[in-house]
């Protein structure tokens, strides 16, 4: 009885022992209290459209970036409103140090002021140590860069922008060489321009000894273009150069040259300068580089599209889509910011002038992590698609509608005289917007319809309201080609093309053939 008695017992204790290591298994006591700490901290969620819940985890982080490189690690005070942040390593250190530009919305003229921000030892915290006042007061044209303007491998901060008077601006402050306990001096402005043109710094081509850190080099130069007001044509203009004086510690002006013009209608000119609407939609459509032999490359182009709010750029087969965020007008054009259509932290501001009725001189700036004052490969002067030996011809909208149902082997085709379309395949149903248009003699259609791989629900009236307004919709083109006249044609047969610089480029898928349907 006793043995049975202590087998039962023996089973138990196993039995027990068992379920204990299991549960340890599977059900992890907290031993790193630090640990349980930090799994137990709140999740953090990030507000996101349905259609970002299907984009690449890439956008994301990108996302991420954006936000990050737009957080001060101090807080504002009453009234002060963010513009742009610099954060980087400056003079070294091991912690990030940070440039922010806001404005104070408490005053009238609201102009953009610069702050420093580094991190106190004492207190282990993040302080603001020192304000000034900038020339600019448009947040939206606001470019923040740190550059060694003087050779010297000394900081300056270089904010770039344009103030109420439609005046490009650019601010520049070195840090004080000389030590000194006033918080108010540890940093000297070096520069305050204001012109009614565009402002460059020239870059310096650093030599040997200043790269590997044994001699300083020569300042920038800066050179900053307006018009002349000393003439009656208003396409003249001046460049005065500014160069560093080591005695006053100044940028100071060092020459002025003048720079004679296209003599044309200038009460044409008055009225494209005169409104921000007309100048866009002067620049509206497509825009060729001029090459410096004063030849056309068909192969590097911008295109300006100001009602849908894009522009593209396309040089060397390679096309990239910006959206077009804001206008500010200029004595001789615009200034446009933009921001690249898949990274948004890549943004890009671009200054354009007039330079004759059929011509325009562009300068990019780009992103703000690239240094100030380089020139892109979108710098230069660009004549308008049609002023050209052999003119391109863009696309022309028509509102060549039909009804009528056509049917072949991807389904059935249901054109409708507003202009919308429907195709049925099997249970699959696809409706948009069509048109059919003339190009090069060629004649073509165009699809929009909604990217339903989004999950994006809205109806389809919202997306329609204008063929030419929604960037959210896909788009495909296609080659028509018919052997009926009769109208509506009994069958036609679409190639998808894809229409560019060079023009029609027919991609390799198969043809769709349709007849149409008694």
């Amino acid at each position: 009885m006793n043995k049975l008695f202590l087998r039962i017992i023996l089973i138990v204790i196993f039995v027990i022992a068992a379920l204990g290591i299991t549960s340890m298994i599977f059900f992890p006591l907290p031993w790193n209290s630090k640990k349980s700490r930090t799994e137990q901290q709140a999740r953090m969620v990030i507000p996101r459209s349905p259609r970002a819940i299907y984009e690449d985890i890439d956008n994301l982080a990108e996302h991420l970036a954006r936000e990050d490189s737009m957080f001060s690690r101090v807080e504002l005070e009453d009234g002060e409103v963010l513009v742009s942040v610099l954060t980087d390593y400056f003079d070294g250190g091991p912690v990030e140090k940070q440039f922010v530009a806001y404005r104070n919305l408490l005053e009238i003229d609201s102009p953009i002021y610069l702050t420093f921000i580094d991190y106190d030892l004492e207190t282990r915290s993040f302080k603001r140590l020192w304000n000034a006042r900038t020339a600019a007061t448009r947040p939206g044209t606001i470019n923040l860069y740190a550059q060694d303007l003087l050779g010297d491998r000394s900081l300056c901060i270089l904010l770039y922008g344009m103030n109420g008077q439609g005046q490009h601006t650019l601010t520049i402050f070195r840090k004080n060489p000389l030590p000194s306990n006033d918080p108010s001096e540890l940093f000297l402005k070096i520069a305050e321009l204001r012109i009614d043109g565009n402002i460059t710094v020239r870059e310096i081509d650093r030599n040997t000894s200043y790269q590997s850190g044994q001699e300083a080099n020569m300042s920038s130069i800066i050179s900053a273009f307006g018009r002349d007001s000393e003439s009656r044509n208003l396409l003249d203009q001046v460049e005065i150069t500014y160069a560093f004086n080591y005695e006053s510690g100044l940028y100071e002006e060092i020459n002025m040259a003048r720079i004679p013009g296209t003599q044309v209608e200038q009460r044409r000119v008055r009225e494209l300068l005169s409104n921000t609407r007309v100048f866009e939609e002067f620049i509206t459509g497509l825009w060729f580089h001029i090459t410096p032999q004063g030849n056309l490359n068909s192969a590097q182009y911008i295109y300006f599209s100001p009602d849908s709010k894009e522009i593209i750029f396309y040089e060397d087969e390679i096309q990239q889509v910006f959206t077009w965020t804001n206008s500010n007008p200029t004595r001789v054009g615009l200034y446009i910011s933009s921001q690249n259509i898949s990274v948004t932290t890549l943004r890009r501001s671009i200054d354009i002038e007039l330079e004759s009725l059929d011509s325009i001189r562009v300068r990019v700036i780009e992103d703000v992590r690239l240094k100030f004052g380089v020139n892109t490969p979108w710098d230069g002067s660009y004549r308008k698609a049609g002023h050209m030996d052999n003119p391109v011809h863009l696309p022309s909208y028509t509102n060549s509608h039909i009804s009528a149902l056509y049917e072949g082997q991807i389904g059935k085709f249901r054109f409708d005289e507003d202009g919308s379309f429907e195709m049925t395949a099997g249970n699959s149903q696809r409706q948009g917007k069509y048109a059919f248009f003339f190009y090069n003699d060629l004649e073509m259609i165009e699809f929009r319809y909604p990217d339903l791989r989004y999950g994006d629900l809205r109806p389809p009236e919202t997306f329609y309201a204008d063929l030419n307004s929604d960037n959210s919709l896909l788009r495909e083109t296609y080659l028509v080609e018919s052997d009926s006249e009769d109208f509506p044609r009994t069958n036609l047969t679409f190639y998808r093309v894809r229409i560019g610089s060079r023009g029609i480029e027919r991609l390799h898928e198969r043809a769709i053939t349709l007849n149409l349907a008694e």
